[in-house]
């Protein structure tokens, strides 16, 4: 530095261009950010220790569960109980209706409601039948999923 401040052209101090790169404060921050790393990611993978029961199988004499009522949605937004086709709006008629016919009919408690939808299906009216569903007292709602082998 002294060489180009005492010589070289263009006026009295004229110091160059640099053309090199800086890398010490790259690196600098490359080895905060791998601490940072190093010291986050142990944390973020400890898991919540649950003590759960072990399953036992139901009684010999125990009731069985109820067969569930099946709702299809179809892509163009048709909605099917069982096979009849219903509205949004005659929902929860056609399914006391359905459950009544099974020998079913009584609390919804214990009346379980199986939803498929076609894959191409909107999310408003997904969230439609389901809204549907709980204003009108289901609450064991299971959604039906395409097996993947």
């Amino acid at each position: 530095m002294a060489a180009k401040l005492a010589g070289g052209g263009g006026g009295r101090y004229s110091l160059g261009q640099n053309s090199e790169i800086n890398v010490t404060p790259f690196v600098d921050i490359l080895l905060v950010l791998l601490i940072i790393f190093m010291v986050a990611v142990p944390m973020a993978t400890v898991a919540i220790k649950v003590d759960l029961p072990p399953a036992t199988p139901p009684p010999p004499n125990a009731p069985k569960p109820k067969e569930p009522v099946f709702i299809s949605i179809q892509k163009s937004g048709a909605l099917y109980v069982a096979e009849k086709q219903t509205s949004l709006d005659n929902l929860q008629f056609d399914l006391d209706a359905k459950f009544a016919a099974t020998g079913q009919a009584g609390p919804k408690d214990d009346q379980r409601v199986m939803v498929r939808a076609d894959a191409d299906v909107t999310y408003a009216d997904f969230m439609g039948v389901l809204n549907a569903l709980q204003t009108a007292g289901w609450y064991k709602v299971g959604l039906i999923n395409e097996d993947i082998h």
